[in-house]
């Protein structure tokens, strides 16, 4: 059971890895700072982009990590 958790934990942290990759930068260098104006149009439907989608199973996948972090440290501790 041990080893399934942490084979499984192994692939969630590839997947988290390559999802953080994968997300744009928050601030776009110099042209973000210029094209401000464009900007305010295009936060309309910033909520149903691919960068918002990404960045919300980023977050559950983080949660998932953690909950199998913990999960594990239990099962070592009680010497499973």
């Amino acid at each position: 059971m041990m080893i399934f958790i942490t084979i499984l934990q192994l692939l969630i942290a590839l997947a988290l890895v390559l999802m953080i990759l994968f997300q744009s930068g928050k601030s776009q260098g110099l042209s973000g700072a210029i094209g401000g104006i464009a900007d305010s149009y295009m936060a309309k439907s910033k909520a149903k982009s691919v960068d918002a989608k990404l960045a919300k199973a980023t977050k559950w996948v983080g949660a998932l990590f953690v909950v199998l972090t913990l999960v594990l440290n239990c099962m070592v501790a009680a010497g499973m």
